[in-house]
């Protein structure tokens, strides 16, 4: 019994040898007193503390919270990127006609492809969507819709927006009424939820 142990345990040896021959890997390395000690950056691990609740009903709050924030957060993350994509190319537009072309086939590629989706979210998702559209892109979706639509458009949507109990210039403060939604993103960054 001892021997195939030692012969499982000499091709485990044998195969991770061939594996450290096949990789050769160049770390830092200080020199302390000729001795020669590797320096190998770690990745940051932030540390979260858990959310303290009030009662029983915050904890619902933040259940559901948690959930709305896992159905809407890539919508915001996608509209950070676009719009970052779109100021980029608009750059190296010259005239207007290009420039308000390029806006309209972006926003009917941009319909076609969120229509569907955004239209199942629900009231307190798209508030939640607003705010979170603000926290990635550092403009209101106000300011946003006034920017490439135009003021008109803008205080036209702000009022549909109104008689839905929503508010197109909505911020985000993180720090402030918000410290529930940061708490529940960086979790979900991390990987905790």
């Amino acid at each position: 019994m001892s021997l195939g142990l030692i012969i499982s345990f000499q091709v485990q040896t044998t195969e991770g040898q061939e594996l450290a021959d096949s990789i050769n890997l160049v770390l830092q390395h200080r020199i302390v007193e000729n001795d020669t000690i590797p320096h190998v950056n770690l990745k940051e691990i932030p540390i979260i503390p858990p959310y303290k609740f009030k009662n029983k009903r915050h904890k619902r709050r933040y259940g559901k919270l948690v959930r709305n924030i896992k159905k809407v957060l890539p919508f915001a993350r996608s509209a950070g990127e676009r719009i970052n994509d779109i100021n980029a190319h608009l750059a190296t537009l010259s005239s207007e006609k290009e420039k308000k072309d390029y806006l309209n086939e972006a926003e009917e590629e941009l319909f076609n492809e969120f229509e569907r989706p955004l239209r199942k979210l629900t009231f307190s998702q798209g508030r939640l969507l607003i705010k979170l559209i603000n926290r990635e892109t550092g403009d209101t979706t106000y300011e946003l819709i006034k920017q490439y639509k135009g003021g008109v458009s803008a205080f036209f949507w702000q009022g549909i927006a109104r008689l839905f109990g929503s508010n197109l210039k909505s911020e985000y403060h993180k720090d402030g009424d918000d410290q529930m939604i940061e708490h529940i993103i960086l979790l979900i960054d991390n990987g905790i939820i």
